[in-house]
């Protein structure tokens, strides 16, 4: 009976463990992107941060050139210090470039010059 319950006891550390792992990696992944710093385009990989040496493909289609100029289809924008595409796609704005967003920006992966 004894051998049972520590059975069990083993089971369920093993889950939490496992469920734990795979939240801590999907946290890791949610980080991963491109980002336009101090005017020069920077790519965050694994924890790491390095210049953007080619231009990238992001999971939605959006591509993403070296120099911080973005193409979602035919619409065209230019990121700004501050701003980050994550991989699938969505962008962040910093607090900065938020407040002087205007036609033609991007938020959130959509374009608002429709708006």
């Amino acid at each position: 009976m004894k051998t049972n319950a520590i059975a069990k006891q083993l089971v369920v550390a093993l889950i939490a463990t496992a469920s734990f792992c795979s939240i801590a990696l999907a946290g890791d992944m949610m980080k991963d992107g491109v980002m336009m710093k101090d005017g020069k385009m920077m790519e965050m990989k694994d924890g790491k941060t390095m210049m953007m040496e080619k231009d990238m493909t992001m999971e939605n289609g959006t591509k993403v050139m070296k120099d911080g100029t973005i193409m979602m289809g035919e619409k065209k924008m230019m990121m700004k210090d501050g701003d980050m595409m994550m991989m699938d796609g969505k962008m962040k704005h910093s607090k900065m470039s938020k407040s002087k967003m205007g036609k033609g920006k991007m938020d959130d992966g959509k374009m608002d010059d429709d708006k």
